[in-house]
Order: structure tokens, then sequence, then C-alpha cells
């Protein structure tokens, strides 16, 4: 019965450790970048996005594919970066 209720507090601790865990990763910020910086996108550690931004040279209308594909390339930088922070914290 010692060991049934030494197991439970361990859980205990470690989902107690995750949820503080989880809360800090959802504060952190990762920042991905594609044109030379030209579009950021900004993520949290979770990978949930918060931002873009698109330097104002690159809004014309026969590039807008371009700026699409910077776009998502910038997403793919930031989760990669995203990832890394998370791997990094556990």
């Amino acid at each position: 019965m010692a060991d049934f209720l030494g197991l439970m507090k361990q859980a205990a601790e470690l989902k107690s450790k995750m949820e503080a865990m989880q809360a800090e990763l959802d504060k952190i910020e990762v920042e991905g970048t594609a044109g030379g910086g030209m579009v950021t996108v900004k993520l949290s550690a979770k990978g949930e996005m918060r931002g873009v931004h698109i330097d104002p040279s690159l809004i014309k209308p026969d590039e807008i594919e371009i700026v699409e594909d910077l776009i998502v390339t910038a997403h793919a930088d930031a989760r990669r970066k995203a990832e890394a922070t998370m791997q990094e914290k556990m």
C-alpha cells in the first residue's frame, strides 16, 4: 500500500511539473524570418501563431505569391525554433 501511495505522490508531482512547463511554454515567444527579415512570424513555444509582420515594400499586386511563400517559410522557421525551445525545456 505504501508503494501505491508513493506512486500516486510521484504522479501528482509530475503532473504539477508538466502543468508549470506548459504555462511557461505559453509565455515563450520565438520569431521566424524569411526574405532577409522582410517577413517575420512570431509563435509561442507551443506553436501558436502570435503575429506576422510584412515589410511594406513587398506588398505589390504582382508579387503576392512571393509574399505568401515567404509567410509559409517564416512560419516553418519559427515552428522549428519553437520545437527546439520546447525540447530544451523538457
